[in-house]
C-alpha cells in the first residue's frame, strides 16, 4: 500500500507540473518586431575656417660630398627665416587676427637635392642643399574676413598656401541635430509601415546607430564674376555635410 500511494503522488505532482511549463513556455515567445533602418544628411554652412601657409629658407647648393652643412649659412637661413616669421605675424595681427589664432610650427630641416649646371659630356653632378621650414595656421572665426586675410598672407611673402580647410564652432551641436534627424525618420517609417500593415506599434525594444556621424567639408569655390573681374574675389565655403544612420526596433501589438 504505501508503494502505491507513493506512484500515486508522483503521478500528482507531474500533472502539476506540466501546466506550469506550458504557461511558462507561452510567456516567452518573443514577440513579433517591425526593424527600421534610417539615414539623415544634415548640411550645415560652416562658420569657421583655418588657413594654412608655409615658411621657408635654403643654404646655397655645394657639392655633395660635403657633408658637413656650413653653420654660417644655416644660422644665416635661419635668421632670415625667423625675421620673415616675425613679419608674417605682424602682418597678421595688423589685419586683426588675434595672437591667440595665429599657430606657428616647429621648425623641420630637411637636405635637398638640386642637379649641378652641366659644364661638360660628363655625368651631371648633384648638389645639396638645406632647406628650413616653418608652417603657419590661421584661424579664422569670420569668414567676411577671409580674403583680406589671404591678402596679407600674399603680401607677406609665404612660399607656399596650403588652402583653406572649413568647420563648426559646434559640432556636438550639429552632430546631434543629424542624430535626431535620422531618429525621426525613422519613427516616421515605422509609423508608415504599421499604418500600411494594419498593426500597432508597441515600445521600442532596441536602439543602436549604424552610422556614426561623418563630417565632408566641400572646397571653396569662387564666383565665376570674381574669377574674370580684378575686384576682390569672393570665396564660398559652400556647406559641411554631417550624415547619420539609426536602426530602431519596436514590438508589434495586435
Amino acid at each position: 500500500m504505501p508503494s502505491i500511494r507513493f506512484r500515486y503522488l508522483l503521478l500528482g505532482g507531474w500533472l502539476t507540473v506540466v501546466p506550469f511549463m506550458a504557461t511558462a513556455t507561452q510567456a516567452d515567445e518573443p514577440r513579433a518586431r517591425l526593424d527600421v533602418q534610417a539615414e539623415a544628411q544634415l548640411d550645415v554652412v560652416p562658420d569657421r575656417a583655418t588657413l594654412s601657409a608655409r615658411l621657408w629658407e635654403r643654404t646655397p647648393a655645394v657639392a655633395r660630398h660635403d657633408d658637413d652643412t656650413d653653420p654660417d649659412a644655416l644660422r644665416q637661413a635661419r635668421d632670415r627665416l625667423e625675421e620673415r616669421a616675425a613679419a608674417l605675424i605682424g602682418a597678421l595681427e595688423e589685419a586683426g587676427v588675434e595672437r591667440d589664432d595665429i599657430s606657428a610650427g616647429s621648425l623641420s630641416v630637411q637636405p635637398e637635392y638640386v642637379p649641378a649646371p652641366r659644364r661638360s659630356d660628363t655625368d651631371q653632378e648633384m648638389l645639396m642643399r638645406t632647406r628650413l621650414e616653418r608652417p603657419f595656421q590661421v584661424r579664422v572665426d569670420d569668414l567676411e574676413r577671409l580674403p583680406r586675410l589671404l591678402d596679407a598672407l600674399t603680401a607677406a611673402g609665404v612660399n607656399a598656401m596650403d588652402g583653406i580647410s572649413y568647420d563648426l564652432a559646434d559640432r556636438d551641436a550639429a552632430t546631434d541635430e543629424a542624430l535626431v534627424m535620422a531618429l525621426e525618420k525613422a519613427r516616421h517609417k515605422a509609423e508608415l509601415m504599421a499604418r500600411t500593415m494594419n498593426v500597432s506599434l508597441g515600445p521600442v525594444a532596441s536602439i543602436s546607430e549604424t552610422r556614426s556621424p561623418i563630417y565632408m567639408p566641400r572646397m571653396m569655390a569662387m564666383s565665376a564674376d570674381a574669377r574674370e573681374s580684378t575686384q576682390q574675389a569672393e570665396y564660398r565655403p559652400g556647406t559641411i555635410v554631417i550624415e547619420a544612420g539609426v536602426s530602431v526596433s519596436w514590438e508589434i501589438e495586435n
